[in-house]
């Protein structure tokens, strides 16, 4: 069965980046097909995708993020993770990283339980 568990800090300043990891177990991220993707839930919005990693090591970011947004991996830890940078109080959020079989239609196969993350100073 497939784990994926978030970790990073919950409380950034304005300004800083934002780092969180994501450890995967019961799937490796180096296999074929899925897409290891970061997402987020502002408060009081809906699902808002970050970008994703696929097994290869290719990269794709929201266009309202791609500008601040790196997503990438540590095959040896079966790990993936996201900075986000500049990050401002609209970025406040849960973060979620998950596994997905259709980016179009955030068709999700398994999530991470999230974590709050405060854009404050």
């Amino acid at each position: 069965q497939v784990q994926l568990q978030e970790s990073g800090p919950g409380l950034v300043k304005p300004s800083q980046t934002l780092s969180l990891t994501c450890d995967v177990s019961g799937g490796s991220i180096t296999a074929d097909y899925y897409y290891w993707s970061w997402i987020r839930q502002p408060p009081g919005k809906g699902l808002d995708g970050i970008g994703y990693i696929r097994y290869s090591g290719n990269t794709d970011y929201s266009p309202s993020l791609k500008s601040r947004t790196a997503i990438s991996r540590d095959t040896s830890t079966n790990r993936f993770t996201l900075q986000l940078t500049s990050v401002t109080p609209e970025d406040t959020a849960v973060y979620y990283c998950a596994r997905e079989v259709s980016i179009a239609t955030m068709e999700v196969a398994y999530w991470g339980q999230g974590t709050q993350v405060t854009v404050s100073s």
